[in-house]
């Protein structure tokens, strides 16, 4: 069995629909303890009091729209190289949840800076990066729709997202490339120094799986939607044909 054979929308849409139900549950399950977990059972921090609390559904959502940039990357490549359909898709379904979750690290990293930092936005080189990010994920839904041809919206989109790669790998590491800047560094690290305390460290991690499984869920079951969108355009074409 090859890993292309999912490339074929009838055995995606099968495999997916298979799926789905589980992890829509695993969702809900890890969403639930891990807000509950992280909102209700953890103590206030030193210097930061309750508003730490924000981490989990900043930090999540922050490495989600990263992350989702970064598969929209490996999907459109593959689809510059190898042409298959359902590759270019599901890029294309993964650009509204990656924008999404995006927007609300920026608004979840506002509310977190205003009482940290006295002010809701500062071009600091990660938030200006996101910021970019943010505009980038505009750009390229933009784009799908402006594009009739779908083979060609499929190339352009590829071309901009390959662009685009480089702010998000900004948005991941900007702190570490410029010293200056508000924003702190990573919450999550394997220097024990550097990494928060366990009693938020252990919900994090439940929230970041969740977000994780949130994703998946959401982009295939867009996928499934753009499938069918296609095939109905394809039968309306054909029949305007006959």
């Amino acid at each position: 069995m090859s890993l292309w054979e999912y490339a074929n929308p009838k055995k995606f849409m099968q495999t997916s629909q298979a799926v789905l139900p589980a992890i829509w549950s695993l969702t809900a399950l890890s969403m639930v303890v891990g807000l509950v977990w992280g909102f209700f059972l953890t103590p206030e921090a030193e210097n930061f009091g309750s508003t730490v609390k924000i981490i989990y559904l900043h930090v999540p959502a922050a490495m989600m729209a990263i992350n989702a940039w970064v598969m929209m990357l490996v999907a459109s490549l593959i689809w510059l190289i190898r042409r298959h359909h359902v590759s270019a898709l599901a890029a294309r379904a993964a650009a509204p949840v990656g924008l999404t979750m995006t927007v609300i690290a920026l608004v979840t990293g506002a509310i977190w800076g205003e009482p940290m930092w006295g002010t809701y936005w500062a071009w600091d080189p990660r938030l200006t990066s996101f910021l970019i990010l943010f505009l980038f994920y505009l750009g390229y839904i933009a784009l799908w729709e402006a594009i009739e041809n779908p083979d060609a919206a499929a190339d352009l989109t590829s071309v901009l997202c390959i662009v685009g790669s480089v702010f998000a790998l900004l948005s991941r590491y900007a702190v570490n490339f410029w010293n200056q800047g508000l924003h702190q560094g990573a919450t999550l690290s394997m220097d024990k120094k550097e990494n928060i305390a366990n009693v938020f460290w252990f919900p994090l991690l439940v929230c970041i799986g969740a977000f994780m499984l949130l994703f998946v869920a959401l982009v295939l079951e867009r996928t499934q939607t753009e499938i069918r969108a296609r095939r109905i355009k394809a039968l309306i074409a054909r029949e305007r044909m006959a």
